[in-house]
Protein backbone atom coordinates (compact mmCIF):
# COMPACT_ATOMS: atom_id res chain seq x y z
CA UNK A 1 0.00 0.00 0.00
CA UNK A 2 2.88 2.39 0.82
CA UNK A 3 6.03 2.21 -1.31
CA UNK A 4 9.23 4.18 -0.70
CA UNK A 5 11.67 3.96 -3.62
CA UNK A 6 15.11 5.53 -3.03
CA UNK A 7 13.45 8.40 -1.18
CA UNK A 8 15.63 11.30 -0.09
CA UNK A 9 14.40 14.49 1.56
CA UNK A 10 16.57 17.57 2.07
CA UNK A 11 15.78 20.96 3.52
CA UNK A 12 17.67 24.16 4.16
CA UNK A 13 18.36 24.95 7.82
CA UNK A 14 18.14 28.46 9.30
CA UNK A 15 21.83 29.18 8.69
CA UNK A 16 21.60 28.06 5.08
CA UNK A 17 23.08 24.62 5.57
CA UNK A 18 21.45 21.79 3.60
CA UNK A 19 20.24 18.99 5.86
CA UNK A 20 19.52 15.53 4.48
CA UNK A 21 16.80 14.33 6.86
CA UNK A 22 16.00 11.16 4.90
CA UNK A 23 18.64 9.45 2.81
CA UNK A 24 17.81 6.93 0.05
CA UNK A 25 15.12 4.93 1.83
CA UNK A 26 13.35 2.04 0.10
CA UNK A 27 10.58 0.33 2.07
CA UNK A 28 7.23 -1.37 1.42
CA UNK A 29 4.34 -1.34 3.89
CA UNK A 30 1.67 -3.89 3.04
CA UNK A 31 -2.10 -3.51 3.45
CA UNK A 32 -3.19 -4.86 6.84
CA UNK A 33 0.19 -4.19 8.42
CA UNK A 34 1.03 -2.28 11.58
CA UNK A 35 4.50 -0.82 11.07
CA UNK A 36 6.48 0.78 13.86
CA UNK A 37 9.15 3.42 13.31
CA UNK A 38 11.83 3.73 15.99
CA UNK A 39 15.00 5.74 16.22
CA UNK A 40 16.90 8.29 18.29
CA UNK A 41 16.04 11.98 18.25
CA UNK A 42 16.86 13.56 14.89
CA UNK A 43 16.93 10.20 13.12
CA UNK A 44 14.39 11.21 10.45
CA UNK A 45 11.19 9.72 11.88
CA UNK A 46 9.22 12.97 11.77
CA UNK A 47 10.28 13.65 8.19
CA UNK A 48 9.17 10.15 7.16
CA UNK A 49 5.74 10.71 8.68
CA UNK A 50 5.47 14.16 7.11
CA UNK A 51 6.09 12.67 3.68
CA UNK A 52 3.57 9.85 4.21
CA UNK A 53 1.00 12.47 5.25
CA UNK A 54 1.74 14.59 2.19
CA UNK A 55 3.12 17.54 4.19
CA UNK A 56 6.52 17.20 2.49
CA UNK A 57 7.58 15.95 -0.92
CA UNK A 58 10.71 13.86 -1.46
CA UNK A 59 13.68 15.73 -2.89
CA UNK A 60 14.37 12.64 -4.99
CA UNK A 61 12.95 9.15 -5.36
CA UNK A 62 9.27 8.26 -5.28
CA UNK A 63 6.73 7.71 -2.52
CA UNK A 64 3.33 6.29 -3.34
CA UNK A 65 0.27 5.39 -1.28
CA UNK A 66 -1.94 3.00 -3.21
CA UNK A 67 -0.08 4.01 -6.35
CA UNK A 68 -0.54 7.77 -6.06
CA UNK A 69 1.31 10.61 -4.34
CA UNK A 70 0.53 10.88 -0.61
CA UNK A 71 -1.09 14.32 -0.81
CA UNK A 72 -3.40 13.14 -3.58
CA UNK A 73 -4.30 10.05 -1.54
CA UNK A 74 -5.04 12.07 1.60
CA UNK A 75 -7.13 14.59 -0.33
CA UNK A 76 -9.14 11.77 -1.92
CA UNK A 77 -9.47 9.40 1.02
CA UNK A 78 -8.46 11.24 4.18
CA UNK A 79 -6.13 10.06 6.94
CA UNK A 80 -6.44 9.38 10.65
CA UNK A 81 -3.56 11.18 12.32
CA UNK A 82 -2.50 11.65 15.93
CA UNK A 83 0.35 14.18 16.17
CA UNK A 84 2.89 14.11 18.98
CA UNK A 85 1.48 17.38 20.33
CA UNK A 86 -2.17 18.34 19.99
CA UNK A 87 -2.36 22.04 19.07
CA UNK A 88 -6.02 22.94 19.36
CA UNK A 89 -7.57 26.13 20.76
CA UNK A 90 -7.49 25.53 24.50
CA UNK A 91 -10.77 27.35 25.11
CA UNK A 92 -12.69 24.68 23.17
CA UNK A 93 -14.48 22.04 25.20
CA UNK A 94 -13.76 18.37 24.55
CA UNK A 95 -17.15 17.84 22.94
CA UNK A 96 -16.89 21.01 20.85
CA UNK A 97 -13.39 20.08 19.67
CA UNK A 98 -14.51 16.62 18.58
CA UNK A 99 -17.54 18.05 16.77
CA UNK A 100 -15.33 20.50 14.88
CA UNK A 101 -12.74 17.84 14.04
CA UNK A 102 -15.47 15.46 12.89
CA UNK A 103 -16.73 18.17 10.54
CA UNK A 104 -13.21 18.67 9.16
CA UNK A 105 -12.96 14.90 8.69
CA UNK A 106 -16.12 14.96 6.53
CA UNK A 107 -18.20 12.92 8.94
CA UNK A 108 -21.76 13.32 7.59
CA UNK A 109 -23.83 15.74 9.66
CA UNK A 110 -26.44 13.11 10.43
CA UNK A 111 -23.80 10.69 11.74
CA UNK A 112 -21.71 13.28 13.58
CA UNK A 113 -23.32 13.17 17.07
CA UNK A 114 -23.15 9.39 17.17
CA UNK A 115 -19.52 9.38 16.03
CA UNK A 116 -18.55 11.84 18.76
CA UNK A 117 -20.43 9.84 21.41
CA UNK A 118 -18.75 6.64 20.21
CA UNK A 119 -15.18 7.95 20.50
CA UNK A 120 -15.90 9.62 23.84
CA UNK A 121 -17.07 6.26 25.14
CA UNK A 122 -14.12 4.38 23.60
CA UNK A 123 -11.61 6.71 25.27
CA UNK A 124 -13.64 6.98 28.49
CA UNK A 125 -13.61 10.79 28.49
CA UNK A 126 -17.33 11.28 29.12
CA UNK A 127 -16.73 13.02 32.45
CA UNK A 128 -14.55 15.56 30.61
CA UNK A 129 -16.77 16.24 27.60
CA UNK A 130 -17.83 19.72 28.75
CA UNK A 131 -14.44 20.73 30.14
CA UNK A 132 -12.21 23.13 28.26
CA UNK A 133 -9.11 21.54 26.79
CA UNK A 134 -6.90 23.77 28.94
CA UNK A 135 -8.37 22.09 32.03
CA UNK A 136 -7.30 18.60 30.96
CA UNK A 137 -4.24 16.73 32.16
CA UNK A 138 -1.61 15.80 29.59
CA UNK A 139 -2.87 12.22 29.51
CA UNK A 140 -6.50 13.19 29.03
CA UNK A 141 -5.58 15.61 26.26
CA UNK A 142 -3.72 12.77 24.56
CA UNK A 143 -6.85 10.64 24.83
CA UNK A 144 -8.78 13.40 23.05
CA UNK A 145 -6.13 13.27 20.32
CA UNK A 146 -6.59 9.53 19.92
CA UNK A 147 -10.37 9.92 20.00
CA UNK A 148 -10.38 12.33 17.04
CA UNK A 149 -8.45 9.78 14.98
CA UNK A 150 -11.28 7.29 15.49
CA UNK A 151 -14.10 9.57 14.36
CA UNK A 152 -14.21 7.86 10.96
CA UNK A 153 -13.88 4.10 10.81
CA UNK A 154 -13.31 3.97 7.04
CA UNK A 155 -9.79 5.47 6.95
CA UNK A 156 -7.30 3.23 5.14
CA UNK A 157 -4.25 5.11 6.43
CA UNK A 158 -3.68 5.69 10.15
CA UNK A 159 -0.60 7.49 11.48
CA UNK A 160 0.30 7.75 15.17
CA UNK A 161 3.22 9.92 16.32
CA UNK A 162 4.21 9.10 19.93
CA UNK A 163 0.62 8.06 20.73
CA UNK A 164 1.25 6.87 24.31
CA UNK A 165 3.15 10.01 25.31
CA UNK A 166 1.56 11.21 28.56
CA UNK A 167 -0.67 8.17 29.01
CA UNK A 168 -0.64 6.28 32.30
CA UNK A 169 0.05 2.50 32.33
CA UNK A 170 -3.67 1.67 32.24
CA UNK A 171 -4.28 3.70 29.10
CA UNK A 172 -1.03 2.62 27.52
CA UNK A 173 -2.36 -0.94 27.76
CA UNK A 174 -5.75 0.20 26.51
CA UNK A 175 -4.09 1.78 23.48
CA UNK A 176 -2.82 -1.68 22.48
CA UNK A 177 -6.43 -2.89 22.43
CA UNK A 178 -7.46 0.10 20.32
CA UNK A 179 -4.78 -0.65 17.73
CA UNK A 180 -5.73 -4.32 17.68
CA UNK A 181 -9.37 -3.35 17.04
CA UNK A 182 -8.31 -0.99 14.23
CA UNK A 183 -6.53 -3.71 12.26
CA UNK A 184 -8.14 -4.31 8.88
CA UNK A 185 -6.93 -6.07 5.70
CA UNK A 186 -7.16 -2.86 3.66
CA UNK A 187 -5.67 -0.53 6.29
CA UNK A 188 -2.09 0.46 7.10
CA UNK A 189 -1.25 1.70 10.59
CA UNK A 190 2.08 3.48 11.12
CA UNK A 191 3.26 4.12 14.68
CA UNK A 192 6.34 6.20 15.47
CA UNK A 193 7.46 5.90 19.07
CA UNK A 194 10.43 5.88 21.42
CA UNK A 195 8.66 3.19 23.46
CA UNK A 196 10.20 0.00 22.10
CA UNK A 197 8.18 -2.19 24.44
CA UNK A 198 4.92 -0.81 23.04
CA UNK A 199 6.09 -1.15 19.44
CA UNK A 200 7.00 -4.77 20.06
CA UNK A 201 3.55 -5.45 21.49
CA UNK A 202 1.43 -3.78 18.79
CA UNK A 203 3.41 -3.95 15.53
CA UNK A 204 4.12 -6.59 12.91
CA UNK A 205 7.45 -5.02 11.96
CA UNK A 206 9.55 -2.14 13.24
CA UNK A 207 11.78 -0.03 10.99
CA UNK A 208 14.78 1.23 12.96
CA UNK A 209 15.83 4.60 11.57
CA UNK A 210 19.09 6.44 12.23
CA UNK A 211 20.93 9.20 10.37
CA UNK A 212 18.09 9.38 7.85
CA UNK A 213 18.32 5.73 6.82
CA UNK A 214 16.46 2.54 7.65
CA UNK A 215 19.20 0.63 9.42
CA UNK A 216 17.15 -2.49 10.02
CA UNK A 217 13.58 -3.80 9.78
CA UNK A 218 12.72 -6.18 12.61
CA UNK A 219 9.79 -8.61 12.53
CA UNK A 220 8.18 -8.52 15.97
CA UNK A 221 4.70 -9.93 15.40
CA UNK A 222 4.12 -13.63 16.14
CA UNK A 223 6.95 -16.04 16.92
CA UNK A 224 8.85 -15.95 13.64
CA UNK A 225 12.55 -16.15 14.41
CA UNK A 226 11.99 -16.27 18.17
CA UNK A 227 13.82 -19.56 18.65
CA UNK A 228 16.95 -18.36 16.92
CA UNK A 229 17.00 -14.79 18.27
CA UNK A 230 19.81 -14.24 20.78
CA UNK A 231 18.62 -12.39 23.89
CA UNK A 232 20.33 -11.67 27.21
CA UNK A 233 18.52 -13.18 30.22
CA UNK A 234 18.42 -12.80 33.98
CA UNK A 235 17.92 -15.95 36.02
CA UNK A 236 16.69 -16.04 39.61
CA UNK A 237 17.72 -19.17 41.50
CA UNK A 238 16.52 -20.03 45.01
CA UNK A 239 19.47 -22.40 45.41
CA UNK A 240 22.34 -23.53 43.21
CA UNK A 241 23.81 -20.27 41.93
CA UNK A 242 27.08 -22.04 41.20
CA UNK A 243 25.30 -24.64 39.07
CA UNK A 244 23.72 -21.87 36.99
CA UNK A 245 27.02 -20.01 36.61
CA UNK A 246 28.71 -23.24 35.50
CA UNK A 247 25.96 -23.99 32.96
CA UNK A 248 26.30 -20.62 31.23
CA UNK A 249 29.91 -19.67 30.42
CA UNK A 250 30.43 -15.96 30.97
CA UNK A 251 27.40 -15.57 33.25
CA UNK A 252 27.83 -13.16 36.15
CA UNK A 253 26.21 -12.59 39.52
CA UNK A 254 24.20 -9.34 39.52
CA UNK A 255 24.04 -6.99 42.50
CA UNK A 256 20.41 -8.05 42.98
CA UNK A 257 21.56 -11.61 43.58
CA UNK A 258 20.20 -12.77 40.24
CA UNK A 259 22.43 -14.19 37.51
CA UNK A 260 22.99 -12.37 34.24
CA UNK A 261 23.41 -14.53 31.16
CA UNK A 262 24.77 -13.16 27.88
CA UNK A 263 22.78 -13.25 24.64
CA UNK A 264 21.68 -16.82 23.86
CA UNK A 265 18.96 -18.37 21.71
CA UNK A 266 16.13 -20.41 23.20
CA UNK A 267 17.66 -23.87 22.59
CA UNK A 268 20.87 -22.77 24.33
CA UNK A 269 18.90 -21.22 27.19
CA UNK A 270 16.84 -24.35 27.74
CA UNK A 271 19.86 -26.64 27.54
CA UNK A 272 21.68 -24.49 30.11
CA UNK A 273 18.69 -24.46 32.45
CA UNK A 274 18.40 -28.25 32.22
CA UNK A 275 22.09 -28.61 33.07
CA UNK A 276 21.75 -26.20 36.01
CA UNK A 277 18.67 -27.99 37.38
CA UNK A 278 20.40 -31.36 37.03
CA UNK A 279 23.28 -29.83 39.00
CA UNK A 280 21.00 -28.94 41.90
CA UNK A 281 19.73 -25.47 41.00
CA UNK A 282 16.17 -24.50 41.91
CA UNK A 283 15.05 -21.89 39.38
CA UNK A 284 12.41 -19.34 40.45
CA UNK A 285 12.30 -17.08 37.39
CA UNK A 286 13.84 -16.45 33.98
CA UNK A 287 13.23 -13.17 32.16
CA UNK A 288 14.87 -11.23 29.33
CA UNK A 289 17.17 -8.40 30.37
CA UNK A 290 15.96 -6.61 27.25
CA UNK A 291 13.63 -7.51 24.41
CA UNK A 292 14.76 -8.74 21.02
CA UNK A 293 13.71 -5.37 19.59
CA UNK A 294 15.82 -3.51 22.15
CA UNK A 295 18.80 -5.70 21.26
CA UNK A 296 18.28 -5.05 17.54
CA UNK A 297 17.83 -1.33 18.19
CA UNK A 298 21.09 -0.99 20.08
CA UNK A 299 22.90 -2.99 17.42
CA UNK A 300 21.39 -0.98 14.56
CA UNK A 301 22.27 2.45 15.96
CA UNK A 302 25.63 1.45 17.39
CA UNK A 303 24.61 1.75 21.00
CA UNK A 304 23.41 5.36 20.68
CA UNK A 305 20.29 6.73 22.31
Amino acid sequence: MIAFRSVTCEYRALLGRTVRAVDDISLDIAPGEVLGIAGPNGAGKTTLLAMVLGFLRPTSGTLRVEGIEPRAFVEAHGVAYVPELMTLPMHWTVENALHRLATLADVPAAALPAAVDRVIETLAIGEHRRKRLKALSKGNLQRVGIAQALLRDDMRLVVFDEPTHGLDPVWTARFREIVAAMRRPDRVIVVASHNLDELERICDRVAIVDRGQVQRVVTVGGTTGAATSAVAYRIRAVTGDNAVLAAFPGATLATSGDIDVGAVDLPTLNAGLATAIAGGALIAAVFPRESALETAFRSAIGGGT
